[in-house]
C-alpha cells in the first residue's frame, strides 16, 4: 500500500493462516470526518509468499487460484469489538490447554467464566458486549507466582535475500515488510522488531529514503533493533575464513556508521551448520553472543541444550542460545508460547528464553493479531511471563540469570541439508575463484600503494598511486551477497543462479583488472619495465601465497618452465632438478617423477601410487573411480542427500578413449573420455609435473542426469578412526565409521581445499579446487562432484562444468607434509607479469604453521593489515620479515581496532601465537 508516494504497509491475504487474514487490512486514516478523498496505490506481486503462483509452495502439488484482484472493502474500526475479540480469544486458547499440563484449578476457572461470558454475550446485540467483557476482564488480573519461566519476545521477519525469488523481489519484500513494521510501532509503543543483514538496509537506503528515515527514527526510539553484525546472513560451511571476516567487517562498519552502534550478537537462525572457528571470528568482530535455531531440525541427534557456552577450536567462547520454540517464525499462539517453556532443555540452569515471532523466510514479520495476543500474555496465570525486549536486554538478563552453563566445543554440525555442499557446483566454483582473485588484488595493490607512499612519489606521472578502496569494497560486497545461505548452498531458483553467474563474472573481471593495474604499476615502479624486457615479453612469476614454491608454470605461448618464488613475492625461472617420464605398459602407462610413481590404466583409473621417499603404496585398490548414486531424498530436493543413497553406489564404466597428450621432461598428461550415467560425458586429464608431490585430475564434464549424485572414490592403504578436513582458518576431525547415530549423521561433510586420512608414519590427502563436499568411510575417501535435483531449480547443475582435484600421498602426518601449503598452491597458480623483476619476498614467516592468509590496506588508516592463522594446532613464536619500509606493528581485532604493540627488530616483527589462533596485525 502506497499513500501519497510513501510505502505504508505490506498486504497479503491467506484465509488458511492461523491469524485469519495475516495482513489483509491497513489503516488509511486513523480518524475520518467523512467525505474525505484519499489517493492510494496497491503494488502487487503476482506470486505467493514462496514463489510459484501455481502451487502453495515449492514442495506441494496442491493447486491454488491464479492471482486475481477480487475485492477491496472500506471499513470503520470498532475498538470495543477488537478488544473483546482478543480478550476472549486468548482465554479460549488457554482453556483448550487443559489436557496439556494447564493447572486444573486454572482450567476449571476459565471454563466457568467463559461459560458465563457465553450466556451473556450476543454478537448481534451490542448492548451485551460491555457486560460480557466485564466477566472476562478479571481473568487477566490472575498473575503468575514468584517463580515462572520468563520469555523475552522480539518481532522478526526472516527475509531470505534470495531463494524462491530473485534479488529484485527481495528489494520489494523488504519495502513491504519494513513499511508494515514501522507502521505498527506507532500503534504499539512496546513493540520491538529485530532486523539483521546490512545489505537489506542498504537497498532500502538507496531505493526508499523515506522508509529508511522511518527506520532510523524507530531505531532512535528503541523499537527498531539492529542485530547480526554481518553484511548478509551467510552460509557458514562454504565461504573462506577471510570471507567470513569480511561479512563482519562490512556489516559492523555499516551498522556503526548508519546507526551509531555495533551489534553484540551474531544472528544467523537459518543456516546449515556452523564451523568451529566462528566463536573466534565473532569475538574478533566485537560479538560475544550467538543466536540460531536451525539445529533443532537435526535428524539423528537433537542438540542437548538451548542455552550454552560455545567454544571454538582455539578456545574462544560465546554465549549461544537456540529459541526453544524451535522456529524463528513463531506465531504468538497460546499453544506455541506454552510449548516454548515445556520444550526448554535448561530449566536447571536458566529461567529465561527468547521468542522470535512473525512471518519469515518470505518476509512479512509480525501482524497486529500477534501483537494483540502478546499484550494479553504479559503476566497471565497459565502462561509464562512474556515481555517484548531487545536482543541486548534479553542477553544481558540471560547472562545474569545463567549458572553453571554447559560448554559445547567445535563445529555445530547440522544433521540435515548435507547436499548443500555440492548442489549448484558453478556458483561454488565462482565463489572460490572470486575469493582468490580478491586476495591477489588486495595484496598487489597494497604493496604498490605502500612502496609508492614510502617514497612519496607516484607510480606513473599521469595517475594517482592511491589504493582503490571503493572498487575493492564493491567487489567484496558482491561476493559476500552471493554467500547468502540460500544462494551459495545451491537451494534457490534458476533466476538466482543466473544473477549469481553474472555477479561472479563481474567480480572476477573487476578483481583481475585491479590486480593487473597493480602488477603493471609495481613493475614500472621497481624498474622491471626496461625496453628489452618489454619487447621480448620477459616474464616474472609472482607468488601471492605465504609459502615458498617451486612448480611448473605454462607461459602464454604454451612453453613449460620451472618457476621458483618466495612467500608473497617475485620469483624466477630455474632449471629443473627433476623430470617426468611416461612409459607405456600392456594395460596403460607408468607415470613417474622424483616424488611419485603412478600406474594409470587405459580405463582412466589409478591402480597404484607409490610415494618414492617411503616406497609406500598409497592405494588399496583402483582409485580415481567415478561413482554414480541414486539421489532421491525424502524431502528438500536441492538441500538433502539421505544416508540410503550410499547403498546405491555404482562404479562408472571404463574410459572409452585414452591417449597421452603431453610428454615432456616437465609434464606428463594422459587424457581420457568417459561416458557416465545415461547422458553425461567426462573428459579427464591426469597430470604429473616435475617437482610435484601431487597427481592431478582436471575434468570437463557435460552433466545431463536427473536425481543422480556423481562422486570420485579413492580407496587408500591407510587405517584411522578419524579423518581430517580443512575448514575456515583450521581443520576438524570426523569419524570414518558409523559406530553411533552421531557418527552416522556425518556420512557427508563439508571441506575446503583438502581432506586427509593418516596413520602413524604415512597418509593420503585429497585436494579440491572447487568442491566442498566429501566423506571418508573406512579407508575409502570420496570427493562429491555433481548433483541433479529438480526443485526448486529444474536446471540445477545440468550443463558444462570444469573442476580439478588431486591426490597427495605423504610420509608422516598431514602437518609434517605441509598439506595446507600444498592445497593452497593447487588452488592458486602463480601469476605471470611482463617485465624483469628481481627476486623478492615482500612478507614471509619463519613458522610453517602460522599461515599469512591476507595482506591488505587498513580500512581507516595508512597501515597495512596482515592476517595470520595457526593451522596445525600448535603454539610458538614466529618472526615475520617485511621487505618494505615500516616503523611499528601492533595487534588488532578483525574490525582493525588497534591493540597491543608488538616487538620489532629491524625488518622483523615477533608474534606469539597459540593453537588455531587468528592473528591480525597493523603495520605502520
Amino acid at each position: 500500500l502506497w499513500i501519497n508516494g510513501r510505502s505504508i504497509q505490506g498486504l497479503n491475504y491467506d484465509p488458511s493462516s492461523w491469524d485469519r487474514a495475516a495482513r489483509g487490512d491497513a489503516v488509511l486514516l486513523s480518524k475520518a470526518k467523512g467525505g474525505e478523498t484519499i489517493q492510494f496505490q496497491i503494488e502487487m506481486a503476482c506470486n505467493g509468499m514462496f514463489g510459484d503462483p501455481g502451487t502453495r509452495g515449492p514442495y506441494s502439488k496442491e493447486a491454488v487460484s491464479p492471482f486475481v484482484f477480487q475485492a477491496c472493502e472500506l471499513r470503520a474500526f470498532d475498538p470495543l469489538a477488537w478488544q473483546l475479540f482478543y480478550d476472549f480469544s486468548v482465554l479460549v486458547d488457554l482453556a483448550n490447554e487443559h489436557d496439556k499440563g494447564l493447572d486444573p484449578t486454572r482450567a476449571g476457572e476459565l471454563l466457568f467464566e467463559l461459560n458465563r461470558f457465553a450466556n451473556v454475550y450476543d454478537e448481534n446485540d451490542r448492548n451485551t458486549w460491555r457486560a460480557a467483557h466485564e466477566i472476562i476482564k478479571p481473568m487477566y488480573q490472575k498473575k503468575n507466582g514468584a517463580t515462572t519461566h520468563e520469555i523475552s519476545a522480539i518481532g522478526h521477519a526472516h527475509i531470505d535475500t534470495a531463494w524462491l525469488w530473485p534479488l529484485a523481489e527481495t528489494w520489494r519484500k523488504c519495502e513491504r515488510t519494513f513499511s508494515s513494521q514501522t507502521a505498527y510501532m506507532d500503534d504499539y509503543a512496546e513493540y520491538k522488531f529485530a532486523c539483521s543483514q546490512a545489505y537489506q538496509y542498504e537497498i532500502i537506503r538507496q531505493r526508499n529514503p523515506d522508509l529508511y528515515k522511518r527506520i532510523k527514527d524507530r531505531h532512535k526510539r528503541g523499537q527498531w533493533i539492529c542485530v547480526g553484525g554481518t553484511w548478509i546472513e551467510p552460509d557458514c560451511n562454504i565461504p573462506s575464513g577471510e570471507a567470513l571476516v569480511r561479512q563482519f567487517l562490512y556489516g559492523q562498519r555499516f551498522f556503526e556508521k548508519e546507526f551509531g552502534k555495533r551489534c553484540n550478537e551474531f544472528w544467523n537462525p537459518d543456516v546449515f551448520g556452523y564451523n568451529g572457528q566462528l566463536p573466534q571470528i565473532m569475538r574478533g568482530a566485537g560479538i560475544s553472543r550467538f543466536l540460531t535455531q536451525k539445529l533443532s531440525w537435526n535428524k539423528f541427534t537433537k542438540p542437548p541444550h538451548h542455552t550454552f557456552n560455545w567454544q571454538g577450536i582455539d578456545g574462544s567462547e560465546v554465549l549461544a542460545h537456540f529459541p526453544p520454540s524451535d522456529t524463528y517464525n513463531s506465531n504468538c499462539s497460546v499453544r506455541e508460547v506454552r510449548h516454548s517453556v515445556s520444550n526448554y532443555k535448561d530449566h536447571d540452569r536458566s529461567r529465561r528464553s527468547y521468542y522470535l515471532f512473525g512471518y519469515g523466510d518470505g518476509g512479512g514479520g509480525p501482524t497486529r493479531h500477534m501483537l494483540e495476543y502478546l499484550r494479553r500474555m504479559n503476566d497471565t496465570q497459565g502462561l509464562p511471563r512474556v515481555k517484548i525486549e531487545s536482543s541486548d536486554q534479553f542477553f544481558k538478563q540471560l547472562e545474569a540469570d545463567c549458572s553453571d552453563l554447559p560448554t559445547i566445543i567445535g563445529e555445530l554440525y547440522f544433521e540435515l541439508h548435507r547436499a548443500t555442499y555440492t548442489t549448484q557446483g558453478a556458483v561454488k566454483r565462482g565463489n572460490r575463484k572470486c575469493e582468490i582473485a580478491l586476495h591477489e588484488a588486495e595484496f598487489l595493490q597494497a604493496m604498490k600503494w605502500w612502496l609508492a607512499r614510502g617514497t612519496k612519489q607516484k607510480i606513473r606521472g599521469d595517475s594517482s598511486w592511491s589504493y582503490p578502496h571503493a572498487q575493492i569494497d564493491e567487489l567484496w560486497k558482491t561476493t559476500l551477497l552471493n554467500q547468502f545461505h540460500d544462494i551459495l548452498p545451491g537451494s534457490s531458483i534458476t533466476l538466482v543462479y543466473e544473477d549469481a553467474a553474472k555477479h561472479h563474472q563481474e567480480v572476477l573481471d573487476g578483481a583481475q583488472g585491479v590486480r593487473g593495474d597493480a602488477l603493471r604499476d609495481l613493475t614500472e615502479f621497481l624498474g622491471g619495465y626496461n625496453d628489452g624486457a618489454f619487447k621480448n615479453k620477459t616474464l616474472t612469476p609472482i607468488n601471492t601465497l605465504g609459502f615458498a614454491r617451486r612448480e611448473v608454470v605454462q607461459l602464454p605461448q604454451g612453453e613449460l618452465r620451472i618457476a621458483d618464488a618466495p612467500s608473497y613475492g617475485f620469483g624466477e625461472f630455474v632449471d629443473a632438478s627433476d623430470e617426468v617420464s611416461i612409459e607405456p605398459t600392456k594395460n596403460g602407462w607408468i607415470v613417474e617423477n622424483g616424488q611419485l610413481l603412478a600406474v594409470v590404466s587405459k580405463s582412466g583409473r589409478v591402480s597404484s601410487l607409490i610415494e618414492n621417499q617411503t616406497e609406500r603404496e598409497a592405494l588399496a585398490g583402483d582409485a580415481n573411480v567415478f561413482q554414480i548414486f541414486d539421489d532421491r531424498p525424502t524431502s528438500w530436493d536441492a538441500w538433502d542427500v539421505d544416508p540410503f543413497h550410499l547403498e546405491t553406489a555404482r562404479d562408472c564404466g571404463p574410459a572409452h578413449s585414452a591417449k597421452v597428450v603431453t610428454q615432456s621432461n616437465l609434464r606428463g598428461e594422459i587424457r581420457f573420455e568417459h561416458h557416465v550415467g545415461r547422458k553425461s560425458a567426462i573428459t579427464q586429464t591426469i597430470r604429473l609435473d616435475a617437482h610435484a608431490r601431487r597427481l592431478e585430475m582436471h575434468c570437463e564434464v557435460d552433466w545431463q542426469e536427473d536425481h543422480k549424485f556423481l562422486k570420485v572414490a579413492f580407496p587408500v592403504n591407510v587405517r584411522a578412526m578419524n579423518a581430517t578436513y580443512e575448514m575456515q582458518f583450521g581443520n576438524v576431525e570426523r569419524p570414518t565409521h558409523f559406530n553411533t547415530p552421531g557418527d552416522l549423521a556425518k556420512f557427508e561433510v563439508p571441506l575446503h581445499k583438502w581432506f586427509d586420512l593418516s596413520e602413524h608414519g604415512f597418509g593420503v590427502s585429497i585436494l579440491s579446487e572447487s568442491k566442498y563436499g566429501g566423506s571418508v568411510l573406512g579407508n575409502v575417501m570420496r570427493l562429491s562432484l555433481l548433483r541433479a535435483p529438480t526443485s526448486p531449480d529444474p536446471k540445477a547443475d545440468r550443463g558444462k562444468h570444469v573442476f580439478a582435484y588431486a591426490i597427495v600421498p605423504h610420509p608422516d602426518g598431514w602437518r609434517e607434509a605441509e598439506i595446507v601449503a600444498e592445497a593452497a598452491a593447487f588452488n592458486s597458480p602463480m601469476l605471470l607479469s611482463v617485465g624483469n623483476l628481481l627476486r623478492r619476498s615482500f612478507v614471509s614467516v619463519d613458522s610453517p604453521n602460522l599461515v599469512l592468509d591476507t595482506v591488505k590496506k587498513a580500512e581507516d588508516s595508512d597501515a597495512l593489515v596482515l592476517r595470520f592463522y595457526e593451522c596445525h594446532g600448535g603454539r610458538g613464536v614466529a618472526r615475520v620479515k617485511l621487505d618494505v619500509p615500516f616503523k611499528s606493528a601492533r595487534l588488532c581485532n578483525l574490525l582493525e581496532d588497534a591493540g597491543a604493540r608488538l616487538k620489532v627488530s629491524g625488518d622483523e616483527i615477533e608474534i606469539e601465537y597459540r593453537p588455531y589462533q587468528i592473528v591480525s596485525v597493523l603495520v605502520s
